[in-house]
């Protein structure tokens, strides 16, 4: 079996977006939700986050790589990539 990885984009209570990479979605958002030490320094006053998007890929480094260019997006271009992916979710 192998092993997959997701980079994905929650929305934070405040409206700002946190982009990250994880192998298993539904804990990572639980954790940004829930954890006082697992979740990222970010989301952890802005809570609750909800998940907007995400995408799967086979690999750690394509989805660091991926992970990177995603967070060099502007919001716009953020908003843009979510809008046009929803069917994927």
């Amino acid at each position: 079996m192998n092993k997959k990885y997701y980079v994905y984009i929650v929305e934070c209570s405040d409206g700002t977006y946190y982009t990250g990479y994880t192998t298993d979605i539904s804990r990572r958002v639980d954790e940004h939700n829930y954890s006082t030490k697992k979740a990222a320094k970010y989301t952890r006053s802005r809570r609750p986050v909800r998940l907007l998007y995400s995408e799967e890929h086979a690999s750690v480094s394509e989805a660091l790589k991926r992970e990177y260019k995603i967070k060099k997006l502007s919001k716009k271009q953020k908003i843009t990539l979510v809008n046009t992916n929803k069917d994927n979710m």
